[in-house]
């Protein structure tokens, strides 16, 4: 049963809200409330209308009946239904006339969408779609445009300098390669973390790719051999990723020592881990005591940690030269401990020496790329995990990609 009254909101209340004029217009407001529904009827009245891909005078051809879904009106689900004429144009033939309302294609009122993006910034697919009676895949598709039409905004930049990291798709080795810029913002999203997936990046920035000074990254041969064959730019290899090279190689040193003396019945590296890896500023009194009596000891380990340790003194140098000099003191050491992982670092950074002194001189790092790889796996636990990579590459720009997501309702042609 439809009830009309006075009781829901007026049929100019609903023009306004629906930014309609001539020759838009509300044709009527009814309430179902078996339905729990309020309609919104809108009528466009004219025989003629001006195309919508060129603007050409054409005249009405026919009309398609349309709903889209509005904001709730009292709790009640608001749906908003029109005649849509369609004009045949001499140039583009029968086209469907635009509205003021909704973007093209969609079956949501702009309004609509605002609200759904509005709950994405900080709610799952799931929430979402249970507070405003959608499905998942009604989420996921409002989404996907909003991504689209932010991406289709903007002008891929260039900045002075860059971060390229990958970050874990689901299991077995699947990756996605990003890009991003030191404000923490996600430039560029690509499957799989090849030089084809970098290689993206660059052709899509053209000449522009020439600025980038300076890119972060890790000491992936594909990255390197993008970066290079595309740009100018000195690569600079981040403290944080040779820190785990030494740190992994330490563990090794551990775990072969802990082997050998458990053979002589020497359990002193038992359960001590964590101690080896740990910085050791963070730890407590009594761990620090503890790790200060292995650190003195004769072990190989507590050679193979001050090694590690000396290689994370070396950074934020001023000036090149002292930095290499430093460096080369340490190589020399390293490559003599006579300790096999630690030598494979060693020889490691020699071969990418070059970006290792970038970063020991200069500020930049890759810092940001991490903080934004923790925030994509946010993004994942949020969704419960993602199986459509189509869709978690749009969530990362949806959250990190700094975009201009607002419906787009573009210029509505009124009757001519």
């Amino acid at each position: 049963m439809e009830i009309h009254g006075t009781n829901i909101p007026s049929q100019a209340f609903f023009a306004d809200l629906l930014g309609l004029k001539g020759p838009w217009r509300v044709a009527g407001v009814s309430l179902d409330v078996a339905a729990n529904e309020v309609r919104v009827e809108v009528a466009c009245a004219g025989s003629w209308f001006a195309c919508p891909k060129c603007g050409a005078r054409s005249p009405r051809h026919d009309g398609r009946r349309r709903r889209w879904r509005h904001l709730n009106t009292m709790e009640f689900r608001t749906v908003v239904t029109a005649q849509l004429p369609r004009v045949r144009c001499g140039e583009h033939g029968v086209r469907q006339v635009r509205v003021p309302w909704a973007a093209p294609g969609s079956r949501f009122t702009a309004k609509f969408e605002e609200e759904v993006i509005s709950r994405l910034r900080d709610g799952s697919f799931s929430a979402v779609a249970r507070q405003l009676r959608l499905s998942w895949d009604q989420v996921s598709g409002i989404q996907g445009r909003a991504v689209a039409r932010g991406l289709s905004r903007r002008r891929l930049e260039a900045p002075r300098e860059i971060g390229v990291d990958e970050t874990s798709f689901r299991r077995g080795h699947r990756y996605f390669t990003v890009v991003n810029d030191q404000r923490g913002r996600v430039l560029y999203v690509a499957e799989g973390r090849d030089m084809a997936a970098l290689n993206g990046f660059f052709e899509e920035l053209g000449d522009r790719a020439s600025r980038i000074e300076r890119v972060a990254m890790d000491m992936a041969k594909p990255y390197i051999r993008s970066v290079r064959e595309h740009t100018d730019a000195a690569i600079v290899f981040d403290k944080f990723h040779v820190a785990k090279h030494l740190g992994d190689a330490v563990d090794k040193v551990r775990r072969a020592e802990h082997r050998e003396l458990l053979r002589m019945g020497d359990d002193r590296l038992v359960g001590t881990k964590y101690l080896w890896l740990q910085n050791e500023a963070n730890m407590s009194r009594e761990r620090r005591t503890q790790f200060s009596q292995l650190r003195n000891s004769a072990l190989r380990v507590a050679r193979a940690r001050a090694i590690r340790d000396l290689a994370m003194g070396l950074w934020g140098y001023q000036r090149r030269g002292w930095a290499e000099r430093r460096w080369k003191e340490w190589y020399g050491w390293a490559i003599r401990c006579r300790m096999e992982p630690m030598k494979e670092v060693a020889k490691t950074i020699r071969n990418h020496w070059e970006g290792v002194i970038n970063a020991a001189t200069c500020s930049l790092t890759n810092a940001p790329a991490e903080s934004l790889n923790a925030r994509i796996q946010w993004i994942k636990k949020m969704a419960c995990g993602y199986r459509n990579k189509k869709r978690l590459r749009a969530a990362i720009y949806f959250h990190l990609g700094g975009l201009d997501m607002s419906p787009d309702l573009g210029p509505v042609h009124t009757n001519l």
